[in-house]
């Protein structure tokens, strides 16, 4: 997964500048159907919409070496029929809001209408690289 151009100055301002950075109390994981792009977003682009999806709220492990990974299984259920390409992390459960990482599946996934799409705890990782 890739760092966003949004979170990269706010840390960069933060270690070098001195600015105060409060990081959410959560973050929110989504799915994409391309490139959510990582350009100054604060939209949604390309994230799944319809059946019962919604952003998954995701806690992470402490960083080690660089890299952190999701701690439990997400679920995300009653799914649209899509074909997911990427996946997302947020600041926020809604849409208008700032993205703070995104990335490429291994594999694009086919999803049938009612299926449920699931994250398993530590596969879902974040690196600063």
């Amino acid at each position: 997964m890739s760092i966003s151009n949004y979170l990269e100055i706010k840390l960069l301002d933060a270690v070098f500048n001195n600015v105060t950075y409060t990081a959410g109390a959560n973050i929110w994981v989504s799915l994409h159907t391309a490139d959510p792009t990582d350009v100054d977003a604060t939209a949604a682009a390309n994230e799944v919409s319809g059946g019962s999806y919604a952003r998954a709220d995701t806690a992470f492990d402490a960083a080690a070496a660089g890299a952190t990974a999701n701690t439990s299984l997400e679920s995300f259920t009653n799914m649209p029929a899509v074909t997911i390409t990427h996946v997302a992390c947020w600041d926020s459960s809604t849409a208008a809001t700032n993205l703070l990482w995104s990335g490429a599946l291994t594999a694009s996934k086919v999803v049938n209408s009612g299926d449920t799409v699931e994250i398993a705890a530590g596969d879902l990782d974040v690196t600063l690289d």
